[in-house]
Order: structure tokens, then C-alpha cells, then sequence
């Protein structure tokens, strides 16, 4: 994974891609499920996230309480310590990493809280979800991290 060509693709490509996102605003809300979910499918069915992990590199997810429960369990501290340790309120006051890359990334790109990682990790990069019309605006933010949803991005813009 060459994650400057990426890089380099997504600047050059920017204007293209608002403009393309405006008029995925248009699209019927059902056509545009049915043709995200076909590609999300198609280019994840040859994607190993293990060779990029750019978005645990770069990025950090929202906690839910839910979360910070499940993996403070999971890693048999209190859920307050593990938000104390890990986590830092931001600007909407959510619970968000202290820093990037994951404290939670290992050497080989691999989560050593896979099993009970975020919801929003879990969820990542939201091109399965239904109703792609109300989150657009994030998947235009995850062509510039994930190397698949630009992709995907291309890929639509042939059909």
C-alpha cells in the first residue's frame, strides 16, 4: 500500500470528487445504497486492511460509553482508568484517542483489542451502512484516509 500515491491521488482529484459528491446528493436514496454496498462488496472482497491500517494510523474513533466499558473489561482496568490513560473529551464532547496512531495499533498493523474495539472501528469506513445519503459528508473525509473508499469513489464514478 503506497499511502503518498494515495495521498497525491486524493489532492489532485479534490475538486473532482466535491463536485462528484454533489451530485451524489441527488442520487434516489435506495440507488444509492444499492450501488455503495455493491462496491463496498466488490473492493472489499480484494482488500487486506492489515497492509494499510492508515486509519488507525491517522485517525481516532468516537467512544461510546458502551465502548469504554466493553474494552476496559476487556483489558481488566475501570472504565474510568482506561478514559484517564486513553481518551481525551474534544471540541463536540466526545470521547476521542489522546493521540494518533492507536495506542491500541501494533507493529503489524494488527488491533490488539480487535475482539471488542469501537463501534466505530467496527463500522469503518461506513460505505456498507444504509442510508449513505446522510453520511456523504464523512465519506468524502474517508477517501483522503482509506485507500478503499477512494476506490470505491472511482469506481462509482464509471457507472
Amino acid at each position: 500500500m503506497d499511502l503518498e500515491k494515495h495521498r497525491a491521488l486524493v489532492r489532485q482529484k479534490a475538486k473532482e470528487n466535491k463536485k462528484f459528491f454533489q451530485q451524489l446528493k441527488r442520487v434516489k436514496p435506495k440507488v444509492l445504497d444499492q450501488k455503495m454496498h455493491q462496491l463496498h462488496e466488490e473492493v472489499f472482497a480484494c482488500t487486506d486492511c492489515l497492509e494499510c491500517a492508515n486509519c488507525c494510523s491517522t485517525t481516532g474513533p468516537l467512544f461510546t460509553n458502551i465502548d469504554i466499558g466493553r474494552i476496559a473489561k476487556h483489558l481488566r482496568i475501570k472504565p474510568s482508568e482506561f478514559t484517564e490513560k486513553y481518551l481525551r473529551i474534544d471540541e463536540d464532547k466526545d470521547y476521542v484517542l489522546q493521540q494518533v496512531p492507536c495506542a491500541f495499533l501494533g507493529e503489524d498493523n494488527r488491533c490488539s483489542i480487535y475482539d471488542v474495539r469501537p463501534k466505530a472501528c467496527r463500522e469503518f469506513p461506513h460505505t456498507d451502512r444504509i442510508k449513505q445519503y446522510q453520511i456523504l459528508d464523512l465519506t468524502q473525509k474517508n477517501v483522503t484516509v482509506c485507500p478503499a473508499v477512494y476506490e470505491i469513489v472511482e469506481k462509482f464514478k464509471t457507472i
